[in-house]
């Protein structure tokens, strides 16, 4: 299961306005480089055709399905904690 966490506006390559699903899965523990635990969730984004007003109602829907990591062309990503840019070689998606 994953959970509609919140959702944005944001204009295609047309310049019309799209609304987008954040996503969240389960809860995982994973071991750092320091042998330690720490808890993760799996995000992504999926566009929707509901308009704001309805994707509204849907925040905190859970519905069938699980986030997946798929490998993808390298790219740069800056962590929002530490602002240290890291090139990536996987991204997110959801998957029914």
């Amino acid at each position: 299961m994953v959970t509609i966490k919140s959702f944005y506006v944001s204009k295609n390559g047309e310049g019309k306005p799209s609304v987008y699903f954040d996503l969240i899965g389960d809860i995982e523990m994973l071991v750092g480089k320091s042998g330690r635990y720490y808890a993760d969730v799996k995000r992504c984004s999926i566009p929707t055709r509901a308009d704001e007003a309805t994707a509204k109602l849907m925040i905190g829907r859970q519905i069938s399905g699980s986030i997946v990591k798929k490998e993808c062309a390298a790219f740069e990503f800056t962590i929002p904690a530490t602002g240290e840019v890291i090139t990536r070689t996987y991204k997110y998606d959801y998957e029914p």
